[in-house]
């Protein structure tokens, strides 16, 4: 078998690649080891607690013990099947700030600021089709990924809203548009009441095409000659075959994957390679490295009244709902839940915001567990920026084998000072007039726990993933000696080959990696083709005119 292009990876940024690449003509190879993304419990908004925690769908890796979460093993759910984590994830759609990527250029990203990728969120967008308009200055309307808002029927969400505005906080209309900065409607990827992953948007439609075929197998090794990539090394079952790539081998495996299958074919830290038997082909010491993540808490309160989704907890209002979307794809199936947001500034003296809000009309984790109190619900709140730093390492030199996975959490103790800044602004919000009807009792952390040593074994106890691990593959200047690709996404010291996916990003963005990922596999499409890029944009975000001063 053979392509110009060869896929490793069907997720977020490798579908948009496949679309792509496959629509300028170039035969494509996309590999995938997971099946497929069809049956309801992917495509129902509303049960996408199911699919993360499902081992048909997800790779189940899990981090080592983490020291400063008391010994901990965090999940780390990546999507193992057609559209990767976006066929698994709770489908919220952020951009990220403009800084985010203003940041990378100044990282060694050259060619990443805010203005050089704006064009690729617009090219990729169709936020119209949600009903909800757009200024198209800041959005895009006729792109495959549609983006749209939950009807916000439940009076908790505009609370929120409310509450915020009480506290003193801004207000936006359109987060991912001027003004991220606020409280406001939260977005999500589901179109016509269906998950619309990066599957749905980019892959199924290149795949009618005769020039996009989808391979099923576990990439063991990345075929290099002489420096160059030829192709890859698959296997399914007990058969093995070779993919040879007349182009380019392109990696979009995930944050986890990527920087694996770089290791197992010879290109890491050569040390760690010698000590797993692996020759060295190219000495890369950042692969691996500078493993980023999001934690965040929910922060639950009881209801006083019952108005929260926990009626419908039940086996009853289960079925009604999902006969329901079965049929008309509307209900409380068609969306995902998380329907208000905010994004904050923690302190005075910070230029944009680095404390994200989703609000839920329920008390319940990502697992799917309901609070014991019944009726109630929470803010998911975290820190966007945090300074601690893991990696992802060999298991051992077998292919079927899981890497290691530390993300050193909260090693840094400005962490520490963010989560309690987070717990406290959180308690404020909740304390607003507009809540007043709805507070029963504060259920966790709880009113007794107020003291910093208090506030610190709860976070070390219940802080979870966000499920956004990114940077394990650095994009950089080639003169930087722990970036892993160069700023076209090439892989630095091997000819044909890239990687393109979340794991290229200097430093993690400002929300969830959905879109972003995919914006990466929009732009380096254009690189790998050799077009003209988009021309960069010259819009300038909204900032705080008193940010140098004033918190809110």
């Amino acid at each position: 078998m053979e392509a110009d292009f060869v896929i490793v990876g069907a997720g977020s940024a490798g579908c948009a690649l496949a679309y792509r690449l496959s629509e300028a003509g170039s035969s494509v190879i996309v590999v995938e080891y997971g099946g497929t993304d069809a049956g309801p419990f992917i495509q129902m908004p509303a049960a996408l607690s199911y699919p993360m925690n499902m081992s048909n769908y997800d790779w189940g890796y899990t981090s080592e013990p983490e020291l400063h979460l008391g010994g901990r093993r965090l999940a780390a759910p990546r999507g193992k099947v057609i559209g990767g984590s976006s066929s698994i994830n709770g489908m919220v759609y952020v951009r990220g700030h403009a800084r985010d990527f203003d940041n990378w250029a100044e990282m060694g990203a050259d060619g990443w600021a805010f203005a050089d990728v704006l064009p690729y969120y617009k090219r990729m967008e169709n936020w119209t089709s949600g009903g909800h308009g757009g200024d198209p200055e800041w959005r895009g309307n006729s792109g495959p990924m549609h983006v749209s808002r939950g009807p916000r029927l439940n009076p908790l969400y505009q609370a929120f809203v409310d509450a915020g505005k009480q506290a003193g906080y801004e207000l936006t209309d359109d987060y991912n548009g001027q003004k991220q900065e606020g409280f406001g409607p939260m977005e999500q990827t589901v179109h016509n009441g269906r998950r619309w992953s990066a599957a749905n948007a980019y892959l199924h439609p290149a795949l009618k095409r005769e020039n996009c075929t989808l391979v099923r197998g576990l990439v063991e090794k990345i075929i290099i000659k002489d420096g160059v990539a030829t192709g890859i090394e698959l296997s399914r079952g007990s058969n093995k075959k070779t993919i040879t790539a007349r182009r380019e081998v392109i990696i979009s495996a995930s944050s986890f994957n990527s920087p694996k299958l770089l290791m197992l074919s010879g290109i890491g830290p050569a040390k760690h390679l010698a000590e797993h038997g692996i020759e060295v082909i190219a000495d890369r010491p950042g692969v691996g490295q500078n493993l980023q993540d999001h934690l965040e808490l929910y922060i639950q309160i009881a209801a006083s009244q019952p108005i929260t989704l926990y009626k419908h907890w039940n086996i009853f209002s289960k079925a009604m709902i999902g006969a329901q979307w079965l049929f008309t794809k509307t209900g409380l199936g068609a969306s995902n839940q998380f329907e208000s947001a905010a994004f904050i500034r923690s302190h005075a003296g910070i230029e944009y915001p680095d404390i994200q809000y989703h609000f839920l009309p329920m008390a319940i984790r990502y697992d799917g567990k309901a609070a014991a109190e019944g009726h109630g619900f929470q803010a998911h709140v975290g820190p966007m920026r945090s300074a601690s730093r893991g990696a992802v390492t060999l298991a051992s030199a077998n292919p079927k084998d899981a890497p290691k996975i530390l993300f050193n959490y909260m090693s840094e103790q400005k962490d520490w000072e963010d989560f309690r800044t987070c717990i406290r602004l959180t308690r404020e919000i909740f304390a607003q007039e507009a809540f007043a009807p709805f507070v029963k009792h504060e259920i966790q952390p709880g009113k007794d726990v107020q003291s910093e040593e208090e506030l610190n074994t709860f976070i070390r106890d219940h802080a979870e993933s966000a499920f956004h691990p990114c940077g394990t593959c650095k994009m950089g200047s080639p003169s930087d000696k722990m970036a892993v690709v160069d700023p076209q996404t090439r892989v630095i010291g091997i000819e044909n080959l890239r990687v393109v996916d979340s794991s290229i990003f200097p430093q993690v963005t400002n929300g969830n990696l959905n879109a972003p990922s995919i914006m990466t596999g929009e732009k380096a499409a254009d690189h790998i083709l050799g077009k003209t890029l988009l021309p960069p944009a010259n819009d300038e975000p909204w900032i705080h005119p008193d940010w140098k001063t004033s918190q809110r």
